[in-house]
C-alpha cells in the first residue's frame, strides 16, 4: 500500500512537471511568435494598406480578362513601391525627421501643406468607396448562404467602425500593430487559400505566367489600376510613421531594408493569389469584373460556397485592413506637419478619426458612387506622386537633409 502511494506521488510529480514544462513552452512559442510580429510589423501595415478593395477589383478584373499574362505588371509596380518605401524610410531615419516634417523644413509650408491635401483627398475618397464595397459584398454573400436580403450595409458599417474604433481607442501604436498583423494574416490566408481551391493545377499555373502585351481597348486601363492600387502615395507616406514609431536609426538601414523586401514579396505574392483566383474561375467561363462583388457572385457556382466564404473573408479582411490606416494618417499628418508627438489617446486625435470614420457610411446611407469625389482625388494624385518622388530625389541628394548620409546610387536609379 505504502508502494503504490509512493508511486502515485511519483506520477503525480512527473505529471505536474510535465505541465509546468508545456506551459513554458507555450509562453517561449508566444513570445517568440510576438518578437515575430513585432519585427515585422510596419511591413504587414504596408500590406494590408495597399491590398484593399480596390486592389482585390483591379487584380480579379486583370485575372478574369488576361489571365496570369500581367503578373509582370504587378511584379514591376511591387519593384517600385519597394524602391519608393526604402527612399522614404532612409529620409525618416538618417535626417531623424518625418517626411512632412522634413518637407516643410526643407521647401516651405505651402508645399507640405499641398501634400497633405491631396494625400487627404485620396484618404477621404478611399474610406467611403471601401466601406461601400464591404458592406456590399457582406450582403450579397449573406443574402446567397441565408436567402432574402441580405445583412443591411448599414450594420455592417457600424459593426467594421465598432471594430477599428476599439483599435483607436485603445491608443497604443504597439496595441494596433498587431491587430492589424492579425487582419492582414487572416487576409492573406484567404487569399492564399482560394487560389488553390479553384486554380486548375500547378503546371498550368506556371503555363499562364508568361507574360504578355493584350491588344485589346482596355488593357491599358487595367494596367494603370494595377499600378494605382500598388503604389498608392497614402501607403507610402504611411511608411514614415511606421519607421519613426519603430525607433529605427542608422544602425537599423538593413533592418528596414529586410522589411521592405518582405513585405513588398508578401504583396505581391497575395495579390497574384487574387488573380489567380480569377484567372481559374471567371476566366474559362468568359465572365468579365466590373465589382468585387462579381468575383462573390461567380464562385458560388463555379467553385462552390466554401470558396466563396473564403474569399468573402478575405474582402473584409482587406477592408478593414485599408480603412484602419485610413482612420489614422488625418492625425498623424496634422502632427508631423505641427511637430507634435502622435499620441492616438488625444481627444483632438480621436475627433479627427470619429470625423473620418463618418464618411464611410455615405454608401449605406445614400447608395450610389461619389464619383465627383473619386475623379477629384485621382487628378490630384497624378500630381501628388510624382512630386512626391521628385522631393525624395533633392533631399537624399541634400546635406541639408541627410548631412554626410547622402544617397546611394542604385536608390538614385530607382527613383528616376
Amino acid at each position: 500500500h505504502q508502494d503504490r502511494l509512493a508511486m502515485t506521488g511519483l506520477f503525480r510529480n512527473h505529471s505536474m512537471e510535465k505541465q509546468v514544462e508545456q506551459r513554458a513552452e507555450s509562453n517561449g512559442l508566444r513570445k517568440r511568435s510576438l518578437r515575430l510580429l513585432s519585427a515585422i510589423g510596419p511591413g504587414l501595415f504596408i500590406i494590408g494598406y495597399i491590398i484593399g478593395t480596390g486592389s482585390v477589383t483591379s487584380m480579379a478584373k486583370a485575372g478574369a480578362e488576361y489571365g496570369m499574362s500581367l503578373t509582370w505588371a504587378l511584379a514591376l509596380s511591387c519593384l517600385c513601391t519597394y524602391v519608393l518605401i526604402v527612399a522614404i524610410s532612409r529620409v525618416t531615419i538618417v535626417s531623424g525627421q518625418t517626411l512632412i516634417r522634413c518637407i516643410r523644413l526643407r521647401f516651405g509650408a505651402g508645399l507640405a501643406i499641398f501634400i497633405i491635401i491631396g494625400l487627404m483627398a485620396t484618404v477621404v475618397t478611399s474610406v467611403i468607396g471601401v466601406m461601400g464595397i464591404a458592406t456590399d459584398v457582406v450582403r450579397e454573400w449573406s443574402s446567397l448562404v441565408f436567402g432574402g436580403a441580405g445583412v443591411s450595409p448599414m450594420a455592417t458599417a457600424l459593426v467594421f467602425n465598432a471594430l477599428l474604433g476599439f483599435l483607436v481607442w485603445r491608443g497604443s501604436h504597439g496595441f494596433f500593430l498587431r491587430g492589424m498583423a492579425v487582419i492582414v494574416a487572416l487576409m492573406g490566408f484567404c487569399f492564399l487559400v482560394t487560389m488553390f481551391l479553384v486554380h486548375p493545377g500547378p503546371i498550368e499555373f506556371i503555363r499562364s505566367l508568361k507574360p504578355a502585351m493584350p491588344d485589346q481597348s482596355t488593357a491599358h486601363l487595367v494596367l494603370a489600376a494595377l499600378v494605382g492600387t500598388t503604389m498608392a502615395s497614402v501607403c507610402v507616406v504611411t511608411r514614415s510613421y511606421l519607421v519613426a514609431e519603430r525607433g529605427w536609426g542608422l544602425k537599423d538601414l538593413k533592418a528596414e531594408n529586410r522589411d521592405a523586401i518582405l513585405s513588398l514579396t508578401l504583396t505581391f505574392l497575395v495579390s497574384a493569389a487574387i488573380m489567380a483566383s480569377a484567372a481559374g474561375t471567371m476566366l474559362p467561363a468568359g465572365i468579365p469584373v466590373v465589382h468585387a462583388i462579381d468575383m462573390v457572385r461567380t464562385l458560388e457556382p463555379l467553385a462552390g460556397r466554401l470558396a466563396t466564404a473564403v474569399f468573402m473573408t478575405g474582402i473584409v479582411a482587406a477592408a478593414l485592413s485599408s480603412l484602419f490606416p485610413n482612420y489614422v494618417l488625418g492625425p498623424w499628418l496634422a502632427c508631423d506637419y505641427m511637430n507634435v508627438p502622435r499620441k492616438m489617446d488625444h481627444r483632438l486625435v480621436r475627433l479627427a478619426v470619429v470625423v473620418v470614420a463618418s464618411l464611410t457610411f455615405v454608401v449605406p446611407l445614400f447608395g450610389g458612387k461619389p464619383v465627383l469625389v473619386m475623379l477629384a482625388s485621382q487628378a490630384i494624385s497624378t500630381v501628388v506622386m510624382p512630386l512626391l518622388i521628385i522631393l525624395l530625389l533633392v533631399m537624399l541628394n541634400s546635406s541639408r537633409t541627410v548631412g554626410n548620409y547622402r544617397n546611394p546610387k542604385a536608390l538614385n536609379l530607382g527613383l528616376l
